[in-house]
């Protein structure tokens, strides 16, 4: 469980977050769109505990992330935009060692079956990473969560500069942890893949969430033009 509440981010007098409140359940996608500086990558490392708030509350799994920090980061797995592993080690050397560091181990044989699970093709197991397109880094970054056993999953831009296979991959993925109740934030550009993707959908502009809503609820053309409204709105170039 994924919570904001009341939550805002204050940068030397300029406000990039504004009273945030937002709930992520197991099993949920809340995708959060936006244009830049919106507020979405702020509000993903607010979760991270990368910055603190200047009001308000994040709880993961219940817990105030800013108290209890070392207690929390087994449950959750943040994927950025360029995931940074280490180009030098294989896909399978880069797994053992990031799930090592959660106390964690893999034998060759675990880990290349993991790797092969979130589609990563064989022969590119014991490749180096920095041979590795994007969609294959992000590939590893999933396998490192699901051998986590992270509950929740942070995601900012995790579709940005994939090709549409890679970026259709990654969201058969997402799909599988949501089947597997891991509670998913999501900042994105993509309003066709956040509606795909997504049960949640939250547009945010100038650091506030305008319009939380049900993917269900809305078709893929009505979430275009909401979203056209709301970055027209109050803006007179």
């Amino acid at each position: 469980m994924l919570e904001a509440i009341n939550l805002s981010k204050n940068y030397g007098g300029q406000q990039a977050l504004t009273e945030l409140n937002l709930s992520v359940a197991p099993g949920e996608i809340f995708c959060l769109l936006g244009a830049n500086g919106a507020g979405k990558t702020t509000t993903i490392n607010l979760f991270m505990n990368f910055i603190n708030p200047s009001s308000g509350e994040v709880r993961i799994d219940g817990l105030d992330v800013t108290l209890t920090s070392k207690e929390i980061k087994k449950s959750i797995a943040y994927i950025p935009e360029n995931l940074n592993l280490y180009g030098n080690l294989t896909g399978l050397e880069n797994l053992q060692f990031f799930v090592g560091l959660s106390n964690e181990k893999l034998n060759k044989l675990e880990s290349k079956q993991l790797l092969e699970s979130v589609g990563l093709q064989a022969e590119a197991v014991n490749k180096r990473v920095s041979n590795y397109s994007k969609g294959m880094r992000q590939k590893v970054g999933i396998a490192i969560a699901k051998a986590n056993k992270a509950s929740n999953l942070l995601l900012d831009e995790p579709t940005s500069g994939l090709d549409p296979k890679a970026s259709n991959d990654f969201a058969e993925l997402l799909q599988e942890m949501k089947q597997n109740k891991v509670a998913i934030l999501m900042a994105t550009h993509d309003l066709f893949r956040a509606k795909e993707s997504g049960t949640h959908i939250g547009i945010m502009k100038a650091g506030k969430l305008v319009h939380s809503l049900k993917t269900d609820d809305i078709t893929l053309a009505e979430l275009e033009g909401l979203y056209l409204e709301t970055m027209k709105a109050g803006n007179h170039d």
